[in-house]
């Protein structure tokens, strides 16, 4: 079955999305007529450095900030890395290349990019903490606070969670830890990992007292294959990549012009519209959120209610897996994504889920519904039509013998 000629009901936005027809017309001539590499000096070149600059300028206008501080990367996924590796990689060069009793304090619910490169710098003798999370997904900021050390040199907290939505209190968590940091007679760095926060909240670096904040273009209608860092300024990193010293010696590498413009305008058109889209959108999610309490037996709400982006919603069915019931959707032109990570030899749940404490049996019945700017109201009618006609199916379906 294809839907070449039909409209697919795309519920996966914080998945990625389709770029804007506005984001593809900036990028078009630096692909032919703009194509000079950005660090020479004639004419053309020029063209494309100019390019480079304006987005800069329209990332660093979002997050209040200096466009010096903003070094693009390949994603969200670099991003992540080079905040968590160049921190450590500068205390490391600090102390004589001795790592042991340099300590990270994040939280048990953060994107693998950034427990991942966690996790390896444990394995290089680092010390970290993950700090828990109430039932609806919320970091308390005394808790996480007081998970720090003397020698804690970098905490991690997610502005908006991409399995559950649900929001972080960013400027409490870094205001405390920084209290806490301080009393301790230490010193370290506040990173936050925002990219489900683009176009849904307010990234004013300011605002949040963060030193380092990570993007990626892709969630906001931009192209893939690029993000950036804010790095405030006098924050030293080592550089994941070395070469050439573009980005101020900070990622080297010929820019990817023609994706950095297309972040640019997207992050800018994403800012614009943010308060009328939340606004829309919220109408829409609480449609979907009592629709579905409504209509389907053994369902439940993951998340909080109140403090979530509305974009994401995270359900879960009793005694169904999360895959069949996407399967089923996706038969019926629906696309959605389960918190799940599937694979044909298991089924293993979302260590979010976990995190929030709910049950293994329930946590592998998942799934996310995330909207986007073209969303509309029939298309929540019909996710909601559908998921009550696959649920009706699946329940029909005798149990697999042991």
């Amino acid at each position: 079955m294809t839907f070449s000629d039909e409209r697919i009901n795309y519920l996966d936005h914080a998945a990625t999305t389709p770029m804007r027809p506005e984001v593809v017309e900036k990028m078009l001539p630096y692909f032919i007529e703009k194509f000079g590499n950005p660090s020479s000096l004639y004419s053309l070149a020029v063209e494309a450095r100019y390019g480079l600059d304006e987005a800069r300028e329209q990332v660093a206008a979002v997050l209040g900030c200096r466009s010096g501080e903003i070094v693009f990367t390949s994603g969200g996924s670099e991003s992540n890395n080079l905040a968590i590796k160049g921190t450590a990689a500068m205390r490391l060069a600090a102390s004589d290349g001795i790592a042991h009793g340099g300590h990270i304090v994040t939280t048990a619910i953060e994107h693998h990019a950034i427990i991942h490169p966690v996790e390896q710098l444990e394995k290089l003798g680092y010390e970290a903490t993950y700090v828990g999370v109430d039932s609806t997904g919320k970091v308390d900021p005394d808790e996480f606070a007081a998970a720090v050390r003397a020698d804690t040199f970098l905490a991690s907290v997610m502005l908006v969670n991409n399995e559950v939505g649900t929001i972080q209190d960013v400027a409490t968590i870094a205001g405390k830890t920084r209290e806490a940091s301080k009393f301790l007679g230490g010193s370290l760095l506040i990173h936050t990992d925002a990219v489900q926060g683009a176009g849904k909240l307010s990234l004013n670096v300011n605002d949040l007292g963060v030193d380092l904040l990570s993007l990626s273009a892709h969630k906001i209608y931009g192209p893939k294959g690029v993000g950036a860092l804010y790095v405030k300024r006098g924050v030293e990193l080592e550089p994941l990549i070395a070469g050439g010293g573009q980005e101020r010696q900070r990622r080297s590498g010929t820019e990817n012009v023609a994706n950095i413009v297309g972040f640019g305008e997207a992050i800018t058109l994403a800012e614009s519209e943010r308060i009328e889209s939340q606004d829309r959108l919220k109408q829409l999610a609480n449609k979907l959120v009592e629709g579905v309490a409504d209509r389907i037996p053994n369902s439940s709400f993951n998340g909080s209610k109140t403090d979530r982006v509305p974009e994401i919603s995270n359900f879960s069915f009793l005694g169904v897996e999360g895959e069949a019931v996407l399967l089923g959707l996706d038969f019926k032109g629906i696309a959605a994504s389960s918190g799940s990570a599937c694979s044909s030899a298991s089924l293993e749940p979302s260590h979010v889920l976990l995190a929030m404490g709910i049950d293994t049996d329930i946590a592998v019945g998942s799934i996310r519904i995330s909207f986007g700017r073209e969303t509309t109201e029939s298309d929540v009618d019909d996710v909601l039509q559908s998921l009550k006609d696959v649920l009706d199916q699946l329940a029909t379906f005798p149990s697999a013998p042991n």
